[in-house]
């Protein structure tokens, strides 16, 4: 047997072993019914079998068919009042960057005066978003990336579970979306093979979620994705999410973990203030605008907002627009740092 041969099927066994771990934590919390548990359960189970040293595998090509079911998933949320309502987004977006800007100030100086960071490391652990252009700055920067990593990590896993039963607690949820009814067999087909063909040339889970938001914002499909299949891809992008775990040293983890709560605490409250604000002055809905300000990964705040029935295509379209916001800010303020640090030697 070739060494390719035996690799693939210990990535195939890796992977089965993380799908079997992921459906028994989604089924768990999902089958109880707890908010967005199919894609919680599955981020706990596959996150303690990581931290307890389990390889965790979910394959790239997986993954890729998996963003552009869920941004289809997405897509299908999008209604003409959906539509009616983004005259009001540019002016929630200029609030957003002044919100990410405030979160990232704020949690930059708290890991900076109460945990002794350094101030890169504190920059790059704090940033909302755009985490693989933090990573590649932090290594270029000589910065702490195993902390750094971690705490983002820490960061979105906290996020990722605890947002949906906090929303749940306060009777935050939204209604389940129309679904148009039921389709002929034969329309039903077609048309899901009309909104995956044109979805999947959409790109990932953005591209996919605008192609199927276009198809059912203007009417022109009804059909959804069958919700086994939605389950299936709540399961596998959890098992994503908790595969970020892997290789961790427990006892550091620990360690992080409280800097990480602390982190999150602050960055949290600030972008709370700034979406109650925003909520108020253009009378936008405030979960919305919480989740859409919340400093977790873009797939996982879209995808949560869509579980609870709050407007996924408003978080996505803003968790994008703080992607790029971050991305286009980060570099700049790493220099100025580096700059001031030098001048203060």
């Amino acid at each position: 047997m070739s060494a390719a041969s035996s690799r693939r099927k210990l990535l195939a066994r890796r992977f089965a072993e993380t799908l079997a771990i992921g459906t028994l934590g989604a089924a768990t919390l999902g089958l109880a019914g707890m908010p967005a548990g199919w894609l919680s359960g599955a981020i706990v189970g596959v996150s303690a079998a990581a931290l307890s040293g389990r390889p965790m595998y979910v394959p790239p090509p997986v993954a890729r068919a998996v963003y552009v079911v869920l941004g289809i998933s997405l897509g299908s949320s999008v209604t003409p009042s959906t539509i009616a309502s983004m005259v009001t987004w540019p002016l929630s977006m200029i609030a957003l960057a002044l919100a990410m800007s405030a979160i990232t100030v704020s949690v930059t100086i708290y890991l900076k005066l109460v945990h002794g960071w350094p101030t890169l490391d504190a920059l790059f652990a704090a940033a909302p978003g755009a985490l693989a252009q933090a990573m590649a700055l932090a290594q270029d920067a000589g910065a702490n990336v195993r902390a750094i990593a971690m705490v983002q990590t820490v960061r979105l896993f906290i996020l990722a579970v605890a947002l949906p039963l906090i929303f749940a607690a306060f009777g935050v949820m939204g209604l389940p979306p129309p679904r148009g009814g039921n389709l002929p067999v034969s329309q039903l087909i077609i048309e899901l093979l009309v909104i995956i063909l044109i979805s999947s040339g959409g790109g990932l889970i953005l591209g996919s979620m605008a192609a199927s938001g276009v198809l059912h914002g203007t009417g022109w499909v009804h059909a959804f994705m069958p919700v086994p299949v939605a389950i299936f891809s709540f399961i596998i992008m959890g098992a994503m999410i908790g595969t970020r775990l892997g290789g961790a040293d427990f006892r550091q983890l620990l360690r992080l973990s409280l800097v990480g709560v602390g982190a999150l605490l602050v960055g949290t409250s600030v972008g709370c203030l700034f979406a109650v604000a925003v909520a108020w002055l253009l009378g936008l809905r405030t979960d919305s605008l919480v989740i859409a300000y919340a400093p977790g990964a873009m797939e996982a705040m879209t995808i949560i907002a869509f579980a609870l029935h709050l407007d996924p295509v408003f978080v996505g379209v803003h968790q994008l627009a703080r992607f790029t916001f971050m991305s286009m800010v980060l570099p700049g303020a790493v220099g100025l740092i580096r700059a001031w640090e030098q001048r203060t030697k």
